[in-house]
């Protein structure tokens, strides 16, 4: 997004703006503050919570001069001045927005809801503009003043810290997103890709063949594409093709909406090729790609592989489940009602998600304190840095650790970091023995190299596909998958993040040529609530 064109600021008053429906007289914020937005010394200072009154006289008065377009003075009844003045300048100035008709809703105690009314005017064309957000009166730390909370969302509710708002030609023309078999993807339909179709416009627009657009639109600080508010002209779109399923998509759109921070992946091993990603988040943030969390005991199945890899043990082979284990000074425990198994297997204490059979076996030679991170790096192509999916991502985290982070890793906890697109690429890994690095926007579109990493032999592929069977047909996968025909398996985990009273619910599944892995932060178990929404997407994928 170009900036927009500039507009003069004359003592403090955007030329742009003109009156609007008005809280133009001042004598009651005179009669509270002194002249305007002065210090008001000349009255008692105050303290407590601001009363209704103040509420009213203190909202009123900041509406009035952003009517008005008088950044200085609007700001001036805040309590962050500097940062409010360039905001509501850029208001009138970048973003082209006047004729602001302010109509403020019942106060709920000392909150005000209002709805804005305002004209964005670019080229010759305008636009109205409508929208609704809500501020909070507070007391002035050091005058006693009833002041207005500042917050960018106070002037747009989109507006995050460091944003700021401007109107004219897009840097990158539109795009009309589509899916593997030509559907169009729009952020109507499917509302958590919002974030991903901007980044991809961002990333692609010029690419795909389109012509620009002049658009109000949410500038952010960060590398986030701009965020399109409304359009004043429209450009000519350009088609991009990506790998999504539309179907896949509304599933996965629809199941995280069941749990709160929730985020979802699909992906086919064969390919390697995204099908879906869904987030269920208050922030917005892509967590299904850019997450960074501890995936609990879905970590076992790379765990596994390096025992296995190592020869330390087999899928039939010994993994005694004691009741705990201690790793150099540290104790680690099952959930609770596990029953211990001293003679179990590695498949059995697998199914069963046993902590302590896990964190007994990484004890034993050859393995040192860098197994487990050569393991997730070159069979399974994790923690590189190297991943080129098409938007961002984060490729994983196993880090080399020794002391009890190396037990910790083990059952995915301690230093390990993964998002959803992580575990369903290693269930990918895991069943079909190849890494194929996912993808949502086909390589050739941009030259891109993926990354490559040398996978599992065969007979490693074979017991983890065969364990994550045995667990969703018989371990505490069991009650997520029930219901889904065809070639299916599972793996659960819960991730302990300290300062939260409930765990972080994992879980990564696959049924045929889908596989799929979700977290919900503070969801519980793996099964509970992490493990319906991968049964939900794997069912529509297959």
């Amino acid at each position: 997004m170009g900036k927009g064109v500039k507009v003069a600021i004359v003592g403090g008053v955007f030329a742009v703006m003109v009156g609007g429906a008005g809280y133009g007289a001042y004598n009651i914020v005179s009669a509270l503050n002194g002249n305007g937005g002065g210090s008001g010394a000349a009255e008692t200072r105050r303290s407590g919570p601001p009363d209704q009154d103040e509420v009213r006289e203190a909202s009123e008065a900041f509406f009035g001069a952003w009517e008005k377009g008088q950044a200085t003075r609007a700001a001036s009844y805040t309590n962050n001045a500097q940062e409010a003045g360039a905001l509501l300048a850029a208001y009138g100035e970048e973003a082209r927005i006047g004729r602001v008709d302010i109509t403020p809703g019942a106060p709920r105690g000392a909150t005000v809801p209002f709805t804005v009314k305002a004209t964005v005017s670019a080229d010759g064309v305008s636009k109205p503009l409508r929208y609704t957000s809500t501020l909070t009166v507070v007391r002035g730390q050091t005058t006693g003043r009833a002041l207005v909370d500042w917050k960018p969302a106070v002037v747009h509710p989109d507006l995050k810290d460091g944003d700021t708002l401007v109107t004219g030609e897009s840097a990158q023309p539109p795009i009309e997103a589509v899916d593997r078999d030509g559907t169009v993807l729009t952020r109507e339909k499917y509302p958590s890709l919002g974030p991903v179709l901007d980044t991809l416009r961002q990333k692609y627009g010029d690419k795909a063949g389109g012509s620009p657009a002049v658009e109000l639109s949410i500038r952010h600080t960060t590398d986030e594409a701009d965020t399109p508010l409304l359009t004043l002209a429209a450009g000519e779109p350009g088609t991009l093709r990506t790998t999504l399923s539309a179907g896949v998509q509304a599933a996965a759109e629809k199941a995280v909406k069941d749990f709160p921070e929730s985020s979802v992946v699909a992906l086919k091993p064969s390919t390697g090729e995204v099908l879906a990603v869904a987030n269920n988040r208050g922030d917005g943030f892509n967590a299904a790609f850019q997450g960074q969390v501890a995936p609990g005991s879905t970590m076992k199945i790379i765990t596994a592989a390096m025992l296995i890899d190592h020869g330390v043990t087999s899928m039939n082979g010994p993994a005694p489940c004691p009741d705990t284990a201690t790793w150099q000074s540290q104790t680690f425990k099952n959930l609770t009602g596990m029953e211990p198994d001293e003679g179990a297997t590695l498949a059995n204490s697998f199914l069963r998600s046993c902590n302590t059979a896990f964190i007994k076996l990484i004890d034993e030679q050859p393995l040192t304190d860098t197994s487990l991170t050569e393991e997730a790096q070159e069979r399974f192509g994790l923690g590189r840095d190297d991943w080129k999916t098409g938007i961002a991502s984060f490729d994983g985290s196993v880090p080399a650790s020794g002391g009890p982070d190396r037990a910790a890793n083990a059952i995915g906890q301690g230093q390990v970091q993964m998002n959803p697109l992580n575990m369903a690429s290693v269930t990918a890994t895991a069943i079909t023995g190849a890494f194929r690095q996912p993808y949502l926007v086909s390589p050739e579109l941009d030259n891109r190299r993926l990354a490559q990493a040398k996978g599992l032999p065969a007979e490693t592929s074979d017991q983890l596909k065969e364990m994550m069977r045995l667990t969703a047909t018989q371990g505490t996968a069991q009650q997520a998958m029930s219901g889904l025909g065809g070639d299916i398996g599972a793996k659960t985990g819960s991730a302990e993040v300290d300062g939260n009273a409930t765990s972080d619910s994992w879980f990564t599944g696959f049924r045929g040529d889908v596989a799929a892995a979700a977290m919900a932060q503070q969801g519980g178990h793996g099964g509970d609530a992490a493990g319906p929404i991968v049964a939900a997407v794997l069912r529509a994928g297959g």
